[in-house]
């Protein structure tokens, strides 16, 4: 069972260290019990000022405060693992002192970052002559909804008149249904 004080400490050795810090597995579980069995010993209406149920409802309010905090320095240590290891390629340094949600938040982060970075050197480099090759630029005829594109992404949507370089299997659809047409280069 935990207690307020391993809360407490939890967070003072978290804050107080550089390293994202061991916390056992179960911690999260067990502060959710904490807090739950807190929840209820406060909310008993016997005797609403008694010591007892003021000094809970206090600890109660200490206890999730605490537990925020924890968490968002540990997600503060996330984020910069996560810009560390996208600059060295290095990933899996504190990847053991995470907890399941942690690691999944990591990985999506170093995602994102990757792909970020890969569309970033594409708008530096002008995009590749295979991606240029492989687009043509129409203009819509009429508007067009938002719709998925064909490696899942979000597309568009698109007002009438307004230009796109679009890949050549997805502007041929546009064209062929009367919504685009090619623009001549």
């Amino acid at each position: 069972m935990i207690t307020y004080n391993d809360i407490y400490e939890a967070e003072k050795k978290e804050r107080y260290s550089d390293q994202l810090q061991q916390l056992p597995k179960n911690f999260v579980r067990d502060v959710s019990e904490y807090l739950k069995e807190k929840k209820e010993i406060s909310s008993k209406d016997n005797d609403i000022f008694s010591d007892v149920v003021l000094k809970t409802k206090k600890q109660l309010e200490n206890a999730m405060l605490l537990f925020k905090q924890l968490m968002l320095r540990r997600k503060k240590k996330i984020l910069n693992l996560v810009l560390v290891a996208s600059e060295t390629g290095i990933s899996k340094q504190d990847f053991d002192n995470m907890f399941h949600f942690e690691k999944i938040l990591f990985e999506e982060l170093m995602k994102s970052i990757d792909l970020s970075d890969r569309k970033l050197n594409e708008l530096i480099n002008g995009g590749t002559e295979e991606q240029r090759q492989k687009n043509d630029l129409i203009v819509f005829k009429d508007y067009v909804e938002e719709f998925i594109g064909l490696e899942g992404e979000k597309v568009g949507a698109f007002e009438k008149g307004q230009m796109a370089n679009l890949p050549k299997e997805i502007a041929k659809i546009l064209i062929d249904s009367g919504k685009a047409e090619l623009i001549e280069e």
